[in-house]
């Protein structure tokens, strides 16, 4: 990070009647002022950076984590996934793999579909195809069995506020999209369609292709649905991170949803 020149000019020149008349000419106030900003003024300037990127991955790695652990409830409650989740399970029991393995897999596979979009991953990107379903498997082999719907309806309510919250922590952090919205916003420019359409006729085909596989469809699908959106407009205002300075590298510049890593 650059520190800026001090603006007090003159003070890194000598008083010129002190000096001897044979002495070397003045040192340029350019160069004095490189020194003046040398030292122990980046580092304290630095620092304030370095604590936001430290709470921006906090965030990033917290949400991802929550998240995972919050589609596990909603695989417990057995009362109807999110829309991806419908496919993961589907291809879960198709292949006697573990969701959160198919999820990872699954995730790999649209990541791939990027390069021809055009689309630029970030930490957050990468980091999204492997923490969810790594968290969703550790939550789930801890989980039990829930079979009345006096526990199935807390968890199911549960999980979709947890996963309102987990959103809005890992988006909030800014280091790039996951592999799917970053699908469809590359869906989006290469197409000129709406984002509601392409999201919609994407999720759609998710669930109709889960669902045939033997994934969950239910009243929490629905519910997932209606109220994903606004929980997460709201969970984004409270973790929101502080914009770095003018002219910082630290927190990349791009929205939200849509941020890659640059520093």
């Amino acid at each position: 990070m650059s520190t800026a020149s001090p603006s007090t000019p003159g003070t890194a020149t000598s008083d010129p009647a002190a000096a001897p008349a044979t002495s070397a000419p003045a040192t340029s106030a350019p160069a004095a002022s490189r020194r003046a900003t040398s030292g122990t003024a980046a580092p304290e300037a630095s620092a304030p950076g370095r604590r936001r990127i430290g709470r921006r991955l906090v965030q990033l790695y917290s949400g991802l984590a929550l998240y995972g652990a919050s589609s596990a409830l909603l695989v417990g409650a057995g009362l109807g996934l999110e829309p991806w989740n419908v496919l993961h399970q589907g291809l879960a029991e198709m292949t006697g793999l573990s969701i959160g393995v198919v999820l990872i897999i699954v995730g790999a596979a649209v990541l791939l579909l990027w390069i021809p979009l055009r689309q630029r991953p970030g930490l957050g990107t990468v980091s999204n195809v492997f923490v969810i379903g790594l968290a969703m498997d550790g939550t789930l082999a801890l989980l039990p069995d829930a079979r009345s719907l006096a526990v199935r309806v807390p968890l199911l309510l549960a999980g979709i506020v947890l996963n309102g919250a987990a959103t809005g922590l890992y988006i909030a952090a800014r280091f790039g999209p996951g592999p799917r919205d970053g699908l469809m916003t590359g869906l989006h420019r290469r197409t000129g369609k709406s984002i509601r359409l392409i999201r919609t006729a994407v999720e759609v085909a998710v669930v109709v292709t889960g669902f045939l596989l033997g994934g969950t469809i239910g009243v929490g699908t629905v519910l997932y649905a209606v109220s994903i959106g606004p929980l997460a407009q709201a969970f984004l205002r409270v973790f929101a991170v502080p914009s770095a300075p003018s002219g910082s590298t630290v927190v990349a510049g791009a929205t939200p949803g849509q941020a890659i890593l640059r520093s």
